[in-house]
Parts: C-alpha cells; sequence; structure tokens
C-alpha cells in the first residue's frame, strides 16, 4: 500500500489540519509507503509572497515533523522539487472536461467568497489528481470537503487508461467521519480562507483568546443548553477522553454552567494535547538544517519515483 497526502503551505497549522490531515498521514505511515508532500504549486493560485512562500514551506515541515512525522518511515518532500508533476497536469487536462471543473465544489466556494477566478485555482482539481496519480497511490488521505476531488481523481485515472492502456493505479480515499470536518471558531469548517481557526502552536495567551472568541448562541449561564449543536463541545471531543466529554455534556443539560467555563476546558484540554508536540518543535525550530536536508532528500526519493510513472505516460500518449 503506498498512502500519499498533501498540505498547502498558506498560513500556519491549525487544529482542522492536525485531525483531518496530519494526524491521519502520521497514522497511516505505519501501515505502508507514504509519502507527504507540502503543495507549494497549489499554494501559487493566491499569488503569496515569495518570501512568505519560502518561510510557510520551512514551518509546514517543522510543525509536521513535530507532529510525529518520521522521515525513516515517509518521503517528506516539497511539491515543487518535482516538476514532473507539472508535466503529467498538462497531459491529465488534455483529459479534463471543464464541466466537471466548473462544477467542483471548492471552486465555487472560494468564487462565493470572493477569490480570484484565475485558471490555477480552475483546474486545481487536475494538479491535485497528478499528485496523486504520479506516485502510483493506492489510499489518500482526504477531508469530507476534498472527497469529491479524489472522485475527480479517480475518474480521471480510470478514462486516461481506458483511452491509452493501464497506466495508472485507482486510488482509494481514506475519510474519518467524526473529525471529517472540524469547525472554526465561526461554526463554518475550519479554514484559514474563511479566517476561523485555532493554530496548533500558537503562544498560550494567544491560543486561550481564539478559544474564548469561540461562537456560541446567548443562552444565559443558569438555562440549559444543548450539546448537541455547540461548536465548543464539537471541539472539545476531539481531544477529551469519554469521561470528560460526558462531564461536559451533563453540565451543559443540568444548566449554571456558561459557556465561558466550557471554552476553559477546551483550552485546557488542547493545551496539554500538544505540549509535547511543542517541546519537540522548539528542538525543531534550532536545527533547521536538519529539516532542509530531510526536504531535500525526500525530494530526491519522489522526483524519482514520479520519473518511472511518466517514462511510461510519455511512451503511452506518444510523446516518446
Amino acid at each position: 500500500m503506498r498512502v500519499l497526502s498533501g498540505i498547502q503551505p498558506s498560513g500556519i497549522p491549525h487544529i482542522g489540519n492536525y485531525f483531518g490531515m496530519m494526524r491521519p498521514a502520521v497514522e497511516l505511515q505505519e501501515a505502508g509507503e507514504a509519502f507527504l508532500f507540502i503543495a507549494d504549486y497549489h499554494s501559487l493560485t493566491t499569488q503569496p509572497d515569495p518570501k512568505y512562500l519560502r518561510e510557510q514551506v520551512e514551518g509546514v515541515a517543522v510543525d509536521f515533523l513535530a507532529c510525529g512525522l518520521n522521515p525513516e518511515k515517509t518521503v517528506f518532500f516539497r511539491q515543487s522539487d518535482v516538476p514532473q508533476v507539472t508535466e503529467l497536469t498538462w497531459i491529465l487536462s488534455s483529459l479534463m472536461t471543464v464541466g466537471v471543473l466548473e462544477r467542483a465544489h471548492s471552486y465555487k466556494d472560494k468564487i462565493a467568497k470572493g477569490f480570484t477566478p484565475n485558471a490555477g485555482l480552475f483546474t486545481y482539481p487536475v494538479l491535485m489528481a497528478s499528485d496523486i496519480l504520479i506516485y502510483q497511490s493506492t489510499l489518500v488521505p482526504v477531508g469530507k470537503d476534498q472527497k469529491q476531488h479524489l472522485e475527480i481523481t479517480r475518474d480521471l485515472a480510470i478514462k486516461f487508461n481506458n483511452t491509452y492502456g493501464d497506466t495508472f493505479t485507482i486510488p482509494e480515499s481514506s475519510i474519518r467521519e467524526n473529525v471529517a470536518v472540524v469547525p472554526g471558531i465561526d461554526g463554518q469548517k475550519m479554514s484559514k480562507s474563511y479566517d476561523n481557526t485555532i493554530p496548533i502552536f500558537a503562544g498560550k495567551k494567544a491560543t486561550r483568546k481564539t478559544i474564548m472568541s469561540i461562537v456560541t448562541d446567548c443562552k444565559e449561564l443558569e438555562e440549559a443548553k444543548d450539546p448537541k449543536n455547540c461548536n465548543v463541545v464539537a471541539l472539545f471531543k476531539l481531544f477529551a477522553n469519554e469521561t470528560q466529554l460526558k462531564a461536559m455534556k451533563d453540565n451543559y443539560c443540568a444548566g449554571n454552567y456558561g459557556y465561558g467555563h466550557a471554552k476553559q476546558e477546551l483550552f485546557d484540554v488542547m493545551w496539554e494535547y500538544f505540549e509535547p508536540m511543542r517541546q519537540r518543535r522548539e528542538e525543531l525550530a534550532n536545527n533547521l538544517d536538519y529539516v532542509w536536508d530531510i526536504l531535500n532528500k525526500g525530494g530526491e526519493r519522489a522526483s524519482a519515483e514520479a520519473e518511472k510513472t511518466m517514462i511510461k505516460v510519455r511512451k503511452t500518449v506518444g510523446l516518446r
């Protein structure tokens, strides 16, 4: 089994990234050969400042290693260190229809949010398909919001195989339903695009301030509250054990328990959960040469695997 995951270096990783993609990727590295890339090509759709982009790539690498990624078990690399992926994107674009891209949920959602409708944003699913198919990936952990993109990838691989002959592995998705969509502080899906995130490695004061800003209803302290429809409880259950979660739900139903109390409990359990990772991150931040060495070696290994696929693809479509 070959597992593939990717993360954009656009902003500071948050707990939605962690539970939706980072932790599953770390766990799956024990199940088979794992490839994990920092999607710096994808991030160009928002035209980030070049210096900022380089800093973000470095920061994401440090964060992922701090969260448990093992470079002995995972090929960890920058997307742009594998130029073959853009070559495959062009080839796959020739099989992709405009109608499929127009129906992509993420594109429509971003346009509705005011993003500039550039061609890169429009063809994002094709580049994502190339990222997956070029390594002959068999399993792809994705958030629920990315499920459609994985289906597009599968359809494109099947279409290519039917047109040119058996070339690509058809990947399967891995979605954890209980954390498939992590709510942000405003109740929408937690996303850097919506500016509603809780960063993993922010300072203690900043983290507590963010958690205290989580949107709730306006019920008074003495009133009973609904734990089934509360952003605070939805986030708390990601970190808490069954006993802690039951106690919070009981407090909600009993009344005389305010949202401020619940938010403080969320802060406490989250801060404790990430403490070992914060310590590891500090060590890595003081040894950046080690971090870049991991990325460079990972890029060499990933490029070698990608070239194996592209030799076959070029011959199959008649380019060689």
